[in-house]
């Protein structure tokens, strides 16, 4: 056994022990597959935090939280007698192999893009040899996605049989439209602000209007999630500062009216562009 191999089975072993119920952890033996879920996720998200920081220490450490998830399902599915850790190892290095046959079966693959249309074609046979009935081009897109993840996915299915914009022109009206829609429902509802047909209008509104931000994201190949981070680090990074330049002189931001609040944002962002500024 390799050395990796050992410090795989070391981990299974600490799992094991924790989930032992003589002697185990009483948090870890309570929880289930749906109670750690968020935690799967949470753990998802800090990985690509590492990544985004480009923190290779952190990122270490993130995917090792990352792979103790796995485990902790897999010891869970092995205690309920439906499958082991090494029946996930088994099922993703076949599956690896069996989709890229232009590396282990001598086929051949123009670039990335074929490779991605082939990658699709597998898995919708995959799913038809199984028995799904669903045929559907977007079959398979999983419910569990951050939404705004499983919007662009949708968006792809459907555009690769030629359900799609030409270009961002149109995305862009229909963007404007969905946001004139949004303000008319924003209207009825200060109008009625007890109506809850109003409200329930302006959640649909806004939902349209996420879903073609998204879809505008899709068409200019920028990466919703990428976008949405640096937009929230963009934000916090003034916030913060804005913070300091109330603290430096002696005030907080919640003692402070809105006008005084907005005077600092625009200052921090007349340094950010101006940094050598006076």
């Amino acid at each position: 056994m390799t050395e990796s191999a050992n410090d795989i089975h070391r981990l299974l072993e600490i799992m094991a022990r924790l989930r032992d119920p003589d002697g185990g952890c009483p948090w870890d033996l309570e929880q289930t597959f749906a109670s750690i879920v968020p935690y799967t996720v949470e753990e998802a998200y800090e990985v690509a935090d590492a990544i985004d920081r480009g923190d290779m220490g952190a990122l270490r450490d993130e995917l090792g939280d990352l792979l103790l998830q796995v485990v902790f399902h897999a010891r869970m599915a092995e205690e309920a007698g439906a499958f082991a850790f090494a029946d996930v190892v088994d099922a993703i290095c076949a599956k690896m192999v069996r989709r890229h046959p232009h590396v282990f079966a001598g086929a051949s693959v123009e670039d990335a893009e074929a490779q991605t249309r082939e990658w699709e074609a597998h898995k919708r046979r995959e799913r038809e040899a199984r028995g799904e009935a669903d045929r559907s081009a977007l079959a398979g897109v999983a419910r569990g996605l951050p939404e705004w993840q499983r919007a662009v996915k949708l968006q792809n299915r459907a555009a690769r049989v030629g359900f799609d914009w030409p270009g961002p022109a149109p995305v862009l009206a229909k963007l404007e439209e969905e946001l004139a829609e949004a303000r008319v429902e924003f209207e009825s509802l200060a109008v009625a602000p007890e109506d809850a047909g109003a409200r329930d209008r302006l959640e649909e509104e806004i939902g349209d209007l996420l879903f073609v931000a998204a879809n505008l994201a899709r068409h200019a190949r920028v990466d919703v999630g990428g976008a949405l981070r640096r937009a929230n680090l963009k934000f916090e990074r003034r916030f913060r500062a804005m913070e300091a330049l109330a603290a430096a002189q002696d005030r907080q931001l919640q003692d402070m009216p809105l006008a005084a609040q907005e005077a600092l944002w625009q200052r921090v962002k007349r340094e950010e562009q101006d940094p050598g500024g006076g």
